[in-house]
Parts: structure tokens; C-alpha cells; sequence
């Protein structure tokens, strides 16, 4: 399946050169491995597409909603990073 998302402008060159090999997005449709994820890159200023678009297949996805590891008050303290590797 093909899922088309928007990629912030100041995100997508890291992305097309690798340097950036996530994306951290709201879990509100679903994707799985194997699925491609299309990111057409926005530019937030002018509220338009800029014409640049990446294909990038999933390999690996991760759900937070039902990790239980911390509890609501650090999670509202710390927050969560993402780590690449």
C-alpha cells in the first residue's frame, strides 16, 4: 500500500540524503512493513507543495499508545525522543 504524507521543506533534504532514516508521525492511519510512504515535500511558509516527492519503503514501526514503560507524569515531564541507528 502507498500512503501519501506531507514532509516539512527543512526535513526533506535529510531525508533524500539518508542523513535522516525516521519519521515521527501521529498514529492516526495505519501502516505496516512493506507498505511505501510517499512524502511530498511542503513548504509551511507559503502553505503550498514545493513539487519534490520521495518514496520510501516502511521497514519497521513502532506504536506508543499502549507502551506502558513510564508513567503519564514522566511521559508529560520528559516527553519521548527518537533514536535512530
Amino acid at each position: 500500500m502507498k500512503i501519501e504524507k506531507k514532509i516539512w521543506a527543512e526535513f526533506f533534504d535529510d531525508v533524500l540524503t539518508g542523513k535522516k532514516k525516521f519519521e515521527v508521525r501521529l498514529a492516526d492511519f495505519e501502516c505496516r512493513p512493506g507498505d511505501v510512504l510517499v512524502l511530498r515535500e511542503w513548504n509551511q511558509r507559503e502553505k503550498q507543495y514545493t513539487g519534490r516527492v520521495l518514496e520510501k519503503k516502511i521497514t519497521f514501526v513502532l506504536k506508543t499508545k499502549d507502551l506502558k514503560f513510564w508513567t503519564e507524569k514522566e511521559m508529560e515531564k520528559h516527553g519521548l525522543q527518537v533514536i535512530s541507528f
